[in-house]
């Protein structure tokens, strides 16, 4: 499984929203998320192989946490794609508030 794999799971992005705020308890991610307990386990054993979250063992409980460099390398991966489309819907918009425009000069604004 690849990372992009591993994100395509709705389940799994929820998992890590509910890890932005800190770290969680697959107990409380259990109550929080209103997922089986194996559910949450096997979610989150798949987000630990890709490095996007990591975990601390204390005692009997483990704690687990958003590991932000993934998601940095991630974000900077897709910085181009995104710069490339802001770039196309502004030209979109562009056109369509020209079209508009032309349509009212010509009086076709009903």
């Amino acid at each position: 499984m690849d990372l992009f794999t591993a994100l395509a799971d709705p389940r799994r992005r929820h998992i890590l929203s509910a890890l932005l705020d800190g770290e969680a308890t697959v107990t409380a991610l259990v109550s929080d998320l209103h997922l089986s307990q194996p559910s949450v386990s096997k979610h989150l054993r798949v987000l630990r192989e890709q490095q996007l979250v990591s975990q601390r063992i204390d005692g009997q409980r483990r704690w687990y946490r958003v590991n932000p460099e993934v998601l940095q390398e991630l974000d900077d991966w897709l910085q181009p794609f995104r710069h490339r489309w802001s770039n196309r819907l502004d030209a979109l918009g562009d056109h369509l508030d020209a079209g508009a425009q032309r349509r009212y000069k010509k009086g076709d604004h009903k």
